[in-house]
């Protein structure tokens, strides 16, 4: 019996074997996840794929600030409890949303089949707050993780933080795993400095909430579009 639980546990951890093509096709933002941790040895490999990621200068500037369990549970209750009374947001970063043109119409197709799947219409005011809320529930994840760097560096080099998280994002699609980038987790790092004892100043610039999806959730069907490449490449030979 103790072999076969060995080898159940072996194969469980191995490394997939789906292919990169699979494993951007199927990434996608899920809302709603199981009541299931990832297992630690899985969430190790997970992030040490994910430090393979490119880096300028290989300099590495991402920090990744995981939290599970009760630190989990305290961050939700602390974050939801601050946005649903009405406590300012302190980013460390400030975020522009004044979407405009083709930008603004992708913005609204977003927001459309989002809220279309929870059954919020446009004026349904109390809907749209739980929606903003269930931000702060971390959708139900089992797992947050808080990605900032230090603030030394500018906007270059958080272009580094940006390929580290999809990596990240697409290694835990591989492993069965599923995730939510969310801006909104930036709107309060002083808890996430206090949580993790922070003592080097980096600054949090958004989090990725993850886990097992939850495919009964009605937001989890949300499907979006990319425009054709032809509205943002541009190949040219001369």
């Amino acid at each position: 019996m103790n072999k076969m639980i060995k080898e159940l546990t072996a194969a469980a951890t191995r490394d997939p074997e789906m292919s990169l093509l699979e494993a951007i096709a199927a990434r996608r933002s899920v809302r709603g996840f199981l009541d299931r941790e990832v297992p630690p040895e899985i969430m190790q490999r997970i992030f040490e794929i994910a430090q393979q990621a490119p880096s300028n200068c290989n300099v590495q500037p991402w920090k990744a600030y995981v939290a599970s369990g009760a630190l989990k549970e305290r961050l939700r209750q602390r974050m939801y409890d601050n946005t649903a009374s009405g406590v300012a947001p302190n980013p460390d970063y400030e975020y522009r949303g004044d979407f405009r043109d083709e930008y603004r119409a992708r913005q609204v197709e977003c927001a459309v089949a989002l809220y279309s799947r929870m059954g919020i219409g446009r004026h349904d005011r109390e809907g749209r707050m739980r929606a903003v809320l269930r931000n702060f529930e971390f959708f139900d994840a089992p797992h947050i993780a808080f990605i900032g760097m230090n603030p030394e560096f500018g906007a270059t080099v958080a272009v580094d933080v940006g390929m580290f998280a999809q990596t990240l994002m697409l290694t835990m699609v591989a492993f069965g795993v599923h995730s939510c980038p969310m801006g909104t987790m930036r709107n309060y790092p002083d808890l996430v400095r206090e949580a993790f004892d922070v003592e080097d100043g980096s600054k949090i610039l958004f989090g990725i909430s993850f886990g097992y999806e939850d495919s009964a959730v009605p937001a989890n069907a949300t499907r979006t579009t990319r425009a054709p490449i032809s509205e943002n490449t541009v190949f040219r030979s001369e």
